[in-house]
């Protein structure tokens, strides 16, 4: 509940930013992140500028998002070095736990939070059952980014349960 004293809030959101609003850098970063990825994935012999596009723009992305400057750093380079390897197919889909992680640093969330990338390590154990070949990446990384956005929401959940401390 808004205004109510002693309600949870991101942790994020409480820090003092040298540039940009909140709202702005973390839309903004999430916008850059997806679309690099995406740019990516779309990516092949034919279109390679995609590559270093979709690259560059997945780095900003993470390096914008509001979060101590290590956390960034690290999940930018979580977050392209598996974008690169899932360019290997269904396979690879456990590799979204990397980024995932990432989120989780740059969320600042705690370390309780961080049980929900089973989820991730699961699917990404389990698609690869069904999906096999890299025609199958589409629903492979739909299926997948489904599971990645519900576990970051529950890690969401129990972070909000969780006594804030200072070191975050």
């Amino acid at each position: 509940m808004p205004g109510v004293r002693g309600a949870w809030s991101e942790p994020t959101s409480r820090l003092r930013l040298r540039w940009g609003s909140y709202r702005g850098r973390y839309l903004g970063g999430m916008l850059l992140i997806v679309a690099g990825a995406l740019g990516l994935q779309g990516s092949n012999t034919w279109i390679l500028g995609l590559l270093l596009q979709g690259t560059i723009a997945h780095a900003v992305g993470w390096s914008i998002m509001p979060a101590r400057g290590w956390r960034r750093i690290l999940a930018a380079m979580l977050g392209v070095t598996t974008i690169w390897l899932l360019l290997t197919g269904p396979l690879s889909v456990w590799m979204l736990s990397l980024p995932y992680i990432g989120w989780m640093l740059v969320r600042h969330r705690p370390l309780r939070s961080y049980l929900t990338v089973l989820f991730p390590i699961a699917n990404g154990m389990l698609l690869p059952q069904f999906y096999r070949e890299y025609p199958d990446m589409l629903p492979a990384l739909s299926i997948s980014m489904a599971v990645f956005v519900a576990s970051a929401w529950l890690a969401r959940v129990l972070a909000a349960t969780t006594k804030p401390t200072n070191s975050q």
